[in-house]
């Protein structure tokens, strides 16, 4: 009877010590920044028109009863901005943010018009000029295991997207690729069969109808164009540095809808199958987004 009344007292002491130190709760503070990061870029719209994105940060501090301190921070609120990156201009020529979510803002080009990114499990979908919405997605494997990151995703064969992300050359029962269907919202993890083995040497693949085209790089300097396998078209590229790229988060080569970036922002013409050149135009030389990204600018906010 002594130990049991010693372990209530003990337990009414604890009680007691709760409410004389906030209770036994956490006191958590959780403030957004003023301002926004530097925006990046998700892809172009044409030879004049680049989507870029960027984001909010947030502060999340936690004091604990006990007398604990911890940081967190990242950003959201993120925001989809068109300018024209031939020209410097007063700002963006449409801007609007998209969600009112804490995190996640990474955006990526699905389409000439259509841009996307990760929503948890899901996919946002954002068309320009209209509302984001988000897409639900399954996930299932084809013959293949241990699937990896998505973080690109092209228009396919027969209506879907091949989506990429890890090695197209993956040996063993890994999964080299996956195919999006946005009808049924499924995104299936496969290897390539015997008809699509050759994309292995690319560095990033799209279809245009019944067509695939290959980005292949041929030591530093080359670029060579592919379709169904077939050499079609090649250029010299200048040797340059890429350490741009971190800055405009674009791929060192990579489809953003008809164009592509390599060192240089150039496009694909699907009915002749050649490159063109004509835009030609390096990504540094785009406006400075940070001089005149600024509120007083009447850019839609949160």
């Amino acid at each position: 009877m002594k130990n049991i009344v010693s372990r209530l007292f003990a337990g009414l002491m604890l009680v007691f010590a709760c409410v004389c130190m906030w209770g036994c709760s956490d006191r958590v503070e959780f403030k957004w920044s003023d301002g926004r990061g530097t925006p990046l870029i998700a892809g172009f719209i044409d030879d004049s028109l680049v989507v870029a994105y960027d984001c909010r940060g947030w502060l999340e501090t936690t004091e604990t009863w006990n007398g604990g301190y911890s940081e967190d921070e990242s950003c959201g609120h993120d925001r989809l901005l068109v300018y024209n990156y031939r020209v410097q201009e007063e700002g963006p020529r449409w801007s609007d943010s998209l969600t009112n979510e804490r995190g996640g803002y990474r955006w990526f080009q699905l389409t000439d018009s259509i841009f996307w990114r990760w929503e948890e499990k899901n996919i946002l979908l954002w068309k320009i000029g209209e509302t984001a919405h988000e897409m639900k997605i399954s996930r299932k494997n084809k013959g293949c295991s241990h699937s990896s990151k998505i973080e690109r995703i092209h228009q396919w064969l027969d209506g879907t997207f091949i989506a990429l992300g890890g090695n197209l050359s993956a040996g063993e029962d890994s999964c080299q690729y996956a195919v999006l269907d946005t009808i049924s919202g499924t995104l299936t993890y496969k290897r390539l069969d015997k008809n699509l083995e050759w994309i292995k040497e690319c560095d990033d693949v799209r279809a245009w109808g019944d067509d695939v085209y290959c980005l292949k790089r041929d030591g530093l300097d080359f670029l060579r164009l592919l379709v169904n396998y077939k050499n079609m078209d090649s250029i010299l590229v200048d040797s340059i540095s890429f350490w741009d790229s971190l800055t405009i988060s674009l791929a060192p080569l990579s489809f953003y809808g008809n164009m592509f970036y390599w060192a240089y922002v150039n496009s694909v013409d699907s009915e002749k199958r050649k490159i063109k050149l004509n835009p030609n135009i390096r990504p540094l030389s785009f406006p400075s987004f940070g001089e005149f990204i600024d509120e007083k600018k009447k850019v839609i906010s949160y």
